[in-house]
């Protein structure tokens, strides 16, 4: 049996809440995943918190009660949300505690983010020549990928249109106006071939999971899902990163750290990539998504065309991938968008995903997170 279970799973809608601070969001997530298992925050004997924005999420405690709970703050990037479900997987594995709460949170200021280049290894001239922007980078790996694998930009914006779809039948997401793939593709050149409809957007928002020993799951839940691994990985020297183009010169491309991470998060879950029957994936962009299929190990480079255009990804496919519409139309607050993705993955496991459940219950999920400047998360979950 798998060491660690998935109990309870929690979400504070995306979107834009002035006046409303982030810990309070984290609260309201908090609340809802441990209603979701039974339980109330007494019961929990450690935490994990990730944000970006927020220094201390820890500090959700003076929202959910003073009880002394170990509480451990990460942030990893784009992939916080499975860092911190890494050290509660680890905390659980290794005996320490047996039941505890994961959550993210973040409130992102309109617009894409921005910080020193110094700060991610980069000089200074890289900012000052309008390098280190991350759409910039989005669009030159997609550039890439297209020339190097035949993708089509109809492609990119009929995967930017199932995502905006999936989103209208998702109460939480932010997006949740369908566009058509002609709107899609006649929207603002952003960094060619991306289209400003084919960008998620930092917002605000929390999620949070309830976890615990496998062997107590079942008396919290009759549907446990269980976290069969998670794995992160760094980027690898002549990587192409979001802020190392410049170091990828090398013919033979070197493995994105999506690549590494999945195959060590499919060897430690004993499962192969065929055996995935629903996944998320970060679509920081629709090429992000078209990328990372293949990097996870989904499908082989250059076969998102026909997968795309067959439905494939769909709801009503044989690989649906990002149900509640993804980072496009969900937005991406860092620290929950993780949290977020393994929470539609335990509803649709469960079968409980409401308009958006896709058809019968899947088995085995996959949850895939990259960021900046090269860093990527693997979560494999099974029931």
């Amino acid at each position: 049996m798998p060491d660690v279970a998935i109990i309870g799973v929690g979400i504070h809608r995306f979107g834009r809440f002035p006046g409303k601070p982030a810990l309070a969001m984290g609260a309201e997530a908090a609340r809802d995943a441990l209603a979701d298992a039974g339980l109330t925050w007494a019961d929990m004997q450690f935490a994990v918190g990730g944000s970006y924005e927020v220094d201390q999420p820890d500090a959700v405690v003076a929202e959910l009660g003073l009880t002394g709970v170990q509480f451990t703050n990460v942030y990893n990037g784009c992939a916080t949300a499975g860092s911190a479900l890494a050290l509660a997987s680890q905390t659980i594995r290794l005996g320490a505690h047996g039941i505890g709460l994961v959550l993210g949170m973040d409130k992102h200021e309109s617009g894409a983010f921005t910080a020193d280049p110094r700060e991610y290894g980069c000089p200074s001239w890289y900012g000052e020549m309008g390098l280190f922007l991350t759409t910039k980078f989005f669009g030159m790996k997609i550039n890439r990928y297209m020339h190097d694998h035949g993708i089509t930009s109809e492609t990119l914006a009929a995967v930017a249109a199932k995502n905006y779809r999936n989103g209208e039948l998702n109460p939480n997401a932010h997006r949740r106006k369908p566009l058509t793939a002609e709107q899609i593709l006649g929207s603002r050149m952003v960094n060619h071939p991306l289209t400003q409809y084919m960008f998620c957007s930092p917002n605000e928002g929390a999620a949070a999971v309830v976890v615990c020993r496998a062997d107590i799951a079942h008396r919290y839940t009759d549907k446990p899902v269980y976290l069969r691994s998670v794995v992160t990985r760094t980027r690898r020297f002549g990587a192409f990163e979001v802020h190392t183009p410049s170091a990828s010169v090398a013919a033979d491309h070197v493995p994105a750290p999506t690549v590494d991470a999945a195959k060590a998060a499919f060897e430690e879950a004993g499962v192969a990539p065929a055996d995935v029957q629903i996944a998320q994936l970060q679509d920081t962009d629709a090429g992000a998504e078209v990328i990372h299929m293949a990097e996870a190990g989904l499908c082989a480079d250059g076969e998102q065309n026909d997968l795309v255009a067959a439905g494939a990804t769909a709801p009503g496919g044989r690989l649906p991938v990002n149900t509640d519409g993804g980072l496009i139309a969900n937005g991406e607050p860092v620290g929950a968008s993780g949290l977020r993705q393994v929470r539609e993955l335990v509803l649709q496991m469960r079968g409980r995903a409401g308009a958006r459940q896709v058809p019968g219950e899947p088995r085995v999920g996959l949850a895939q997170l990259y960021g900046a400047p090269g860093v990527a998360a693997v979560s494999v979950l099974s029931t």
